[in-house]
């Protein structure tokens, strides 16, 4: 008896779904799915006590999957990165590869397969004025080279938001291994 009236009340859905005024708006079984409550980012309702709806983190929190950079965006900050910052990171020939990808990918446009400063941006003169990584007037090292992918420098945008604290690292070791090529 239940499954001959679960059985009409599925043709009654379909013939209903099927058969009915095409014009006509189709009934809604569970309104709440469709229009549900929502709640504006930012806005006053009474779920905590100051009636904000958004909540600030904690303060001295870092988000998970970062640490901390002790060196300021500054001149200060950089040449103190030059004479101190080492690369906590041995890589191995896959990872090296892996970095050898990461520097063709946000590093080789402008500076070049090679590190000479011959990219096809450059090429195309759509940037001027990148040096090579063995232009002995630079003086790079992994700090140096590792503060201007976190932060930038002159008309180079930071990669810090493209490439996480490992990646940087790998892609400052193939920098450095391009600088050591292009010296020989």
């Amino acid at each position: 008896m239940k499954f001959n009236i679960k059985i009409l009340f599925l043709i009654a859905v379909l013939m209903q779904s099927c058969w009915g005024d095409k014009g006509a708006p189709n009934y809604e079984y569970m309104p709440n799915m469709y229009e549900s409550l929502s709640y504006e980012s930012y806005s006053e309702n009474n779920l905590f006590e100051d009636n904000l709806s958004a909540r600030l983190p904690v303060e001295g929190t870092i988000p998970r999957g970062y640490s901390l950079y002790d060196y300021e965006d500054t001149n200060e900050g950089y040449e103190s990165a030059k004479k101190n910052l080492t690369n906590p990171y041995i890589l191995n020939q896959d990872e090296m590869l892996k970095a050898k990808e990461l520097y063709t990918v946000y590093c080789g446009v402008c500076h070049g397969s090679k590190g000479a400063g011959q990219g096809i941006l450059v090429k195309r003169e759509k940037i001027l004025g990148i040096p090579s990584y063995a232009d002995p007037g630079r003086a790079i090292t992994y700090g140096s080279t590792y503060h201007v992918i976190y932060y930038g420098k002159n008309t180079m945008g930071s990669y810090a938001n493209q490439l996480n604290e490992k990646e940087r690292w790998m892609v400052t070791s193939y920098v450095m291994k391009l600088k050591s090529d292009l010296s020989k």
